[in-house]
């Protein structure tokens, strides 16, 4: 078992250094046939692991019930890359500070994960950080019902993943999730932190 409280870092960037493919909401499904010709919107996430308590943490938020996309669902913060955003890792700390006030000078930007493509139509570059000091979140409303924590550990175990479905457009779509307490994660995040896990594993 991985023991991720020794030297998480250096963990974290032989698993980015591992190679990997792109990754999609529609893994489980091969026998859903994506269009050809098909034009995604980019967009980055910040997949933030704490490291002040000695315990790593990867922080993750519940989305507003209000919000068109992906509403009431657990989440990294993130969101679609403006024209101004140099980056994939300055889309993703702009998103940060946005909607949980996370100060984009604080994070250190490690890497980043194989794209990962979702059934809305976005191609979301998972960039990994870690944060060595103490935040105290401030989440944006309109966006962020709630900020959480959940321990590294349970999210790099494979094992912990289980594989659900649900009736989507007419058809039955499969999808990863990896519950933890209250908290029901779930699509593209769940696939994401599994992409990691398994680089860790390997």
């Amino acid at each position: 078992m991985l023991d991720l409280t020794r030297d998480p870092v250096s963990q974290l960037r032989l698993a980015l250094e591992r190679p990997g493919q792109a990754s999609s909401d529609f893994d489980l499904n091969p026998e859903f046939r994506l269009p050809g010709g098909r034009k995604l919107r980019p967009a980055a996430v910040l997949i933030t692991v704490t490291l002040a308590t000695g315990v790593p943490q990867v922080v993750l938020t519940k989305r507003s019930s209000a919000l068109k996309n992906h509403p009431g669902q657990i989440a990294f913060p993130g969101g679609k890359r403006e024209e101004y955003d140099a980056d994939a890792a300055a889309n993703a700390l702009r998103e940060a500070e946005e909607e949980i006030g996370l100060p984009h000078a604080m994070p250190r930007i490690l890497g980043s994960l194989p794209t990962h493509e979702t059934v809305t139509g976005f191609e979301v570059t998972p960039v990994l950080a870690v944060l060595d000091q103490p935040f105290t979140p401030v989440a944006d409303p309109s966006e962020v019902a709630e900020v959480f924590e959940v321990p590294l550990s349970h999210l790099m175990q494979p094992d912990n993943y289980l594989i659900e479905a649900r009736i989507w457009r007419g058809m039955r779509r499969h999808y990863f999730t990896v519950p933890y307490g209250p908290y029901y994660i779930w699509g593209a995040t769940a696939r994401m932190l599994r992409q990691l896990a398994v680089r860790l594993e390997a």
